[in-house]
């Protein structure tokens, strides 16, 4: 029973030498770092940070979510759609020196008529300028066609116009990572922004092969986080016979799981191939899992609100605008 038990340690501590290994550097080019798991770190807790409910302690920072690795950042705008139930917020983290942006997802109590409805959904929309590629329409039009676009691009200007041209960080989680990824590709290719980086925690398929090519080419250090077996990444559905006419995830994923044996169990982040589809990520398992959904890197995506889309808010105590789509807008230009 002893050799035994040696045997299994031994055989663990060669597994983690070989996870180890693969941690920060891409198999193809091991030299090239692709992925920071310290930066992943405090953007998930950013992500986290936006399912509070009670805006006024987002706006002031003093949320139960708003300390340990993102302690001190500065709120410059939050936008909030209430017609279309949306929501991102832009600021600057200092000890990072970067502006942050960062769009909620699906609350997890409408998660379940979410997953159904994206289990048939088809591609149904062509991007504009790109021959071939196809996108879900309502993830673009959730960035592009709501009041989410102009107030994001506002809080970015700002940001830079009182701290210079530095880099911008966009997350999000769940279709929040949707929405963070069209922004990304935005700020890129429309404003032709520079320094424009782009981590997504659990985010679902927004488009297709030949988009997922284009994508690449503007935002080649893209990076998408997975969680074990998450259901969202697994849709809308990939299906491999038919590569070119399906949903395709762009690269590139970095897959977060358990490795071990018994108890023994260590946790991965496995960095993927350049496909966007690695078999051997999270494409290796079914996707099944809200619960996995729910948590990334030990951090909780919980909503403190289980309502439909309600606002919290102590009006008396903010500065900001109302548009005629019902966006409260912060307004801090008098401020800076």
């Amino acid at each position: 029973m002893e050799r035994r038990g040696l045997l299994r340690v031994a055989l663990l501590l060669c597994l983690l030498a070989v996870c180890s290994g693969r941690e920060l550097t891409s198999k193809h080019n091991p030299s090239t770092t692709i992925y920071n798991s310290t930066l992943a770190k405090i953007l998930v807790e950013y992500a986290a940070a936006i399912y509070t409910a009670d805006l006024t302690q987002l706006f002031t920072w003093t949320c139960a979510r708003c300390g340990d690795l993102i302690k001190g950042f500065e709120m410059i705008e939050i936008v909030v759609d209430v017609e279309n139930c949306l929501e991102a917020y832009v600021g600057y983290a200092s000890d990072i020196n970067a502006t942050i942006v960062v769009f909620r997802g699906t609350q997890e109590n409408s998660i379940q008529n979410w997953v159904e409805d994206l289990l048939w959904k088809q591609l149904d929309l062509d991007y504009p300028g790109m021959p071939e590629a196809m996108v879900h329409r309502g993830f673009y039009s959730a960035y592009h066609n709501t009041t989410l676009r102009d107030g994001v691009v506002s809080g970015i200007q700002k940001t830079r116009k009182f701290y210079g041209d530095i880099p911008i960080m966009i997350t999000g989680h769940s279709m929040g990572g949707a929405m963070a990824s069209f922004c990304a590709l935005d700020l890129v290719v429309n404003y032709r922004l520079d320094g424009v980086r782009l981590m997504t925690f659990g985010q679902p398929r927004i488009g297709n092969a030949a988009f997922a090519s284009y994508f690449k080419t503007y935002l080649p250090h893209a990076i998408r986080v997975t969680h074990a077996h998450d259901i969202v990444p697994h849709l809308p559905p990939y299906f491999s016979f038919f590569p070119q006419k399906t949903y395709h995830h762009f690269p590139r994923e970095v897959w977060i799981h358990n490795v071990g044996l018994g108890t023994l169990m260590y946790s991965v982040e496995k960095i993927c191939d350049d496909s966007g589809e690695d078999p051997t990520c999270s494409r290796s398992v079914t996707g099944t899992s809200v619960r996995d959904h729910i948590y990334y890197l030990g951090v909780s995506m919980h909503a403190e609100d289980w309502s439909s889309c309600r606002i919290v808010m102590d009006y008396s105590k903010l500065q900001y605008q109302m548009d005629l789509n019902g966006a409260a807008i912060r307004d801090l230009g008098s401020h800076l």
